[in-house]
C-alpha cells in the first residue's frame, strides 16, 4: 500500500447521487456505459493508484531526473518507470483517444473521477501520460496526413508537450519571439527558445511531438500572429513511424524545482544545431484557437491535480489524528492526571479536519459539476441540439474552468500547508510523511497554466465581461432556484442566497468600474485590484451551493442510510460548517471591492 488512499466513497456519492450520471450512461454517444461497468473502471483505478502508482513516488521525488547536457536526454528513475508502464499497460490512455483510434466514448465527469486518483498517487503519470489528449488535437485540427500523426502516438504512445513560454515573455505570450520559415517541400523551420516545458525530455517514450507556438514571417505582432506546429524529436515514416534522423529540438537545460522532481520542466532550443523541422497544424494561421483547446484541457487537469493532492493530504490527516495521542480533553485539563486522548478530540484539530473535509469534497464537486457541463455539452453537439444551448454550455464550461484552476490550486495549496500539514505538527515537516511533499509539489498548480492572478483577470475580463454576463447569470440563476428552494437546511439556504447577492453586487460594482474606464482610464486599476478577490468569492460561492446540494440529498437519504448513516452526517456536517464559517467573508469581500479607492496605484515604487 502506497501512500495514497482514494475517496472513492465520495467519488460515487458526486457522480450517481449530487450529479446524477446515471441519466446519460448507456444512451447516444456512451450506449455501451452503465454504471456498474463506470465503478468498475473507477474501483480498478482506485486499486491500482493506491499501490502500483503511488509506489514510486516518493522515489521518484528523492531520485529526480537525470540529465545528459551533451546529449539533451532525461532518464528517469526506474520504479517511475515501472508504475507508468502499469498505467499504460492497463491501456488507460484510451479515454483521451478519439473513438476512431482505438479510444473510448467516456463522459468526461466519469474521465475525471478517473484523473483524479492517478493526480492524486502519483500526478506525473499522469501528466507524461497526456500524449494521448494532444494526439486527439492533433486527429481533431490536422489534416488527412496529419491525422496519421495522431494515429502513430497513440499507436506507439509518443509523449508531447505544449511549447508556448519564452524566456522574456512568460505569461506574455503574445511577445514570443520564436519564428517559423516556410521550406519548399511544404514543412517549416522553427528557431526560438522555450521554457517551463512540461515533459521536455524522457526515456519513456522513443518519440515526441512537440506542439510548438511560433510567428510565421510576415505575421502580425501579438497572439493573432502566432501558429501551432508539430516538432517531433525524431523525424519518421508517416506511415510506418520507424523514426529516423534527430531533429533540431533539444533540451539545453532541466530546471531545478521545489516539488514535482520526477516530471522533467525543461528549457528547450529550437533550431540551434540544425534545423527544427515542423509541421503547421491543419494548415491554418489559428495557433492560439487551436492552443486554447490544449490549455483548457491542461487548466482541468492542473485544478484536477490540486484538488486531488488536498483530499489525499486531507486523508492522511484524518488517519493521523484518529491515531495520535497528546494532551488530554480540553474539559478536563486542569487535572493533571486525566487521560490523554487523540488529538481528532481536540476542538481546533476539529475545525481544522471539518475544513479540509469541506474544501476537498467542495471541490472534487466543482470538478466533476464542470465536467457534466463538459458531458452535455458533447451529447449536445453529437445530438444537433440547438445552437443557442450548445453556446451556452461552451461558454459555462469557460466560465467555470479558471475556478477549478485558479480557485482549485491556491486553495489546495493553503490548506495543504496550513491545515493538513499542520495536523502532523512538527513531524509534518519531516519527510516520514507525504505532507510535505504534497505541498512542494502542489505549489506549482497555482503557477502552471496562468497564475492565480491571471485567472482572476481571464475570470472578470473574458468570462463575464466579454460575454455580458451570460455565464454567470445561468449559473447564478440555478444557485438562486435552489436557495430559494425551502425545504431542509432552510437557514442554511438563506446564507447562501446572501452570498449570492454579494457576488452579484461585487461583479455589478466591477463592471460599472470598467465601463467607467472608457472616460477615465485609471478606473480600471481598481478593477484589477480586486479580480482575484472575486475569483475566490465566486468559488466559495459555488462550493457552498454544491455542499449543500449534497446535504440536501444526504438529510433525504438518512432514514434509510444504514451503515452510510454516517457518511451523509458528514455531508451535513460539513456543509453546515463551511455555510457558517465561510460564507460571511464573502459580505467582507464585497465591502472590500465596493469601498476600493485605487490608491495603492498612486504609491511610488520606493515607497513598497
Amino acid at each position: 500500500m502506497g501512500h495514497y488512499i482514494a475517496n472513492l466513497r465520495d467519488i460515487e456519492f458526486c457522480l450517481f447521487d449530487l450529479l446524477e450520471r446515471e441519466e446519460i450512461l448507456g444512451k447516444s454517444i456512451y450506449k455501451d456505459l452503465d454504471r456498474e461497468t463506470a465503478m468498475g473502471m473507477l474501483e480498478e483505478v482506485k486499486r491500482m493508484a493506491e499501490n502500483d502508482l503511488a509506489a514510486s513516488f516518493v522515489d521518484g521525488d528523492q531520485q529526480k531526473v537525470k540529465f545528459d547536457p551533451a546529449t539533451g536526454n532525461a532518464t528517469l528513475p526506474e520504479s517511475f518507470k515501472k508504475s507508468y508502464k502499469t498505467f499504460m499497460d492497463n491501456e488507460w490512455w484510451r479515454l483521451d483517444a478519439p473513438v476512431e483510434l482505438g479510444g473510448t466514448a467516456v463522459p468526461p465527469s466519469i474521465r475525471w473521477a478517473i484523473a483524479e486518483m492517478v493526480l492524486g498517487s502519483n500526478p506525473a503519470i499522469h501528466i507524461y501520460a497526456s500524449g494521448t489528449a494532444f494526439a486527439h488535437v492533433a486527429y481533431v485540427f490536422g489534416t488527412e496526413k496529419q491525422k496519421k500523426i495522431a494515429k502513430l502516438m497513440i499507436d506507439k504512445q509518443w509523449g508531447a508537450t505544449m511549447m508556448l513560454t519564452e524566456p522574456d515573455a512568460g505569461s506574455d505570450v503574445g511577445a514570443g519571439r520564436s519564428k517559423a520559415i516556410k521550406q519548399v517541400d511544404g514543412t517549416w523551420h522553427i528557431t526560438g527558445t522555450k521554457r517551463f516545458i512540461t515533459s521536455g525530455d524522457s526515456d519513456l517514450t522513443e518519440n515526441i511531438i512537440h506542439f510548438v507556438l511560433a510567428r510565421p514571417e510576415g505575421a502580425v505582432a501579438g497572439t493573432k500572429g502566432l501558429d501551432l506546429y508539430m516538432i517531433p524529436k525524431f523525424m519518421f515514416d508517416f506511415d510506418t513511424g520507424k523514426l529516423g534522423k534527430r531533429n533540431g529540438v533539444y533540451v539545453t537545460k532541466l530546471e531545478h524545482k521545489m516539488g514535482l522532481n520526477v516530471s522533467t520542466t525543461c528549457e528547450m532550443n529550437l533550431g540551434e544545431k540544425e534545423p527544427a523541422v515542423g509541421y503547421l497544424l491543419g494548415e491554418v494561421h489559428e495557433g492560439i484557437a487551436q492552443m486554447f483547446k490544449v490549455i483548457e484541457y491542461a487548466r482541468m487537469m492542473v485544478g484536477s491535480k490540486a484538488i486531488a493532492t488536498l483530499s489525499a493530504g486531507y486523508q492522511q490527516a484524518l488517519a493521523y489524528a484518529k491515531t495520535r495521542v497528546q494532551g488530554p480533553d480540553l474539559t478536563v485539563a486542569k487535572d493533571k492526571n486525566s487521560p490523554r486522548v487523540e488529538i481528532i478530540k481536540h476542538p481546533d484539530v476539529r475545525r481544522s479536519l471539518m475544513t479540509q473535509k469541506s474544501y476537498s469534497e467542495g471541490m472534487r464537486a466543482l470538478v466533476l459539476y464542470t465536467a457534466t457541463i463538459q458531458d452535455a455539452f458533447a451529447l449536445a453537439q453529437a445530438e444537433g441540439a440547438d445552437q443557442g444551448k450548445i453556446d451556452d454550455l461552451h461558454l459555462v464550461n469557460d466560465l467555470l474552468l479558471p475556478i477549478v484552476k485558479g480557485y482549485g490550486s491556491e486553495k489546495s495549496w493553503t490548506l495543504l500547508g496550513t491545515e493538513s500539514l499542520q495536523t502532523f505538527g512538527g513531524s509534518g515537516f519531516t519527510t516520514d510523511w507525504p505532507l510535505e511533499q504534497y505541498v512542494r509539489d502542489a505549489k506549482i498548480d497555482t503557477l502552471y497554466e496562468g497564475t492565480t492572478a491571471i485567472q482572476g483577470l481571464d475570470f472578470f475580463f473574458r468570462k463575464i465581461v466579454r460575454d455580458r454576463g451570460r455565464s454567470i447569470t445561468i449559473v447564478g440563476k440555478e444557485i438562486l432556484k435552489f436557495a430559494s428552494s425551502g425545504g431542509n437546511l432552510v437557514e442554511e439556504k438563506k446564507v447562501l442566497l446572501k452570498a449570492l447577492e454579494d457576488v452579484q453586487a461585487m461583479i455589478g460594482h466591477m463592471v460599472g468600474m470598467a465601463m467607467s474606464s472608457q472616460e477615465e482610464p485609471k478606473e480600471l486599476y481598481k478593477v484589477g485590484l480586486n479580480t482575484s478577490r472575486l475569483l475566490m468569492a465566486t468559488g466559495d460561492l459555488i462550493i457552498a451551493w454544491l455542499l449543500l446540494r449534497q446535504a440536501d440529498i444526504a438529510q433525504n437519504k438518512l432514514a434509510d442510510a444504514g451503515r452510510d448513516t454516517e457518511f451523509y452526517n458528514g455531508k451535513i456536517a460539513s456543509a453546515k460548517f463551511f455555510v457558517r464559517s465561510v460564507l460571511p467573508h464573502i459580505s467582507l469581500e464585497r465591502a472590500v471591492v465596493e469601498s476600493e479607492t485605487g490608491e495603492i496605484m498612486n504609491i511610488a515604487e520606493a515607497a513598497f
